[in-house]
């Protein structure tokens, strides 16, 4: 995340695609200024490993009030690389997600689906000194959106990467193999390039699968380069 390059917009989404309507409405339409950060910009506040609670990066805990979540138990894991297939470590981690029915922990969410009282469906961890990094959460379930007509969002997660400082911040999601609904999704659909767009699908990792526990995806994280992972604005 250290330095600036420009961004490959074939590897990108575009800040207004007019299949996802809503960035029509608030994408910029003028040429966008350069700012030049400072040092403040680009050195801090840095995230230590105190950031982290003990189940912060175990979702089908964290939020446990009587009982366990309902769902489909998995474990995503996988590294964070620079554009030269280097580790970057020490890199916080956020996810945040449906519920298996679909519906997430927020006001806004009126979704007719049930809120499940035990998963609050956030979480966080940092990427160890190989880049390595690992959250236990529930399959998010598929959800209705206003964007079109019969619009249905495919299941996903959505993580954000925290670099030395607030500016460096990049987020992304993570979608699920042979999943019917990507080809119907503008979101997904807005990364112009079908190589790239693949690389937000994760792998069905059968090595990471636990026995009798939790099924495994194997979702690696480029933060720049021509194998970059798409990031959103």
């Amino acid at each position: 995340m250290n330095g600036f390059k420009p961004r490959d917009w074939n590897s990108h989404a575009p800040y207004i695609a007019p299949g996802y309507k809503s960035t029509i409405l608030r994408g910029p339409t003028k040429p966008l200024i350069a700012l030049s950060g400072g040092i403040s910009e680009a050195s801090g506040p840095v995230f230590a490993r105190a950031a982290i609670r003990d189940l912060d990066w175990d979702l089908t805990r964290n939020g446990r009030v009587n009982g366990e979540p309902l769902g489909e138990r998995i474990v995503v894991h996988g590294r964070v690389l620079d554009g030269d297939g280097r580790p970057v470590p020490h890199t916080l981690i956020e996810v945040w997600q449906a519920n298996a029915a679909g519906r997430y922990v927020h006001k806004v969410d009126q979704h007719d689906a049930p809120l499940d009282p035990n998963f609050r469906g956030s979480g966080r961890c940092m990427s160890d000194e190989n880049g390595n990094y690992v959250f236990y959460t529930i399959k998010p379930g598929a959800y209705p959106w206003g964007n079109h007509f019969n619009a249905w969002r495919p299941n996903h997660i959505h993580l954000s990467l925290f670099g030395p400082g607030f500016a460096t911040r990049l987020v992304t999601q993570m979608y699920f193999p042979g999943d019917p609904l990507l080809a119907l999704d503008p979101i997904f659909l807005g990364t112009p390039d079908e190589a790239a767009r693949n690389r937000l699908i994760a792998k069905f990792s059968i090595e990471k699968t636990e026995e009798g526990f939790a099924l495994g995806y194997q979702f690696d994280i480029v933060l720049r380069g021509r194998l970059a992972t798409p990031m959103e604005d």
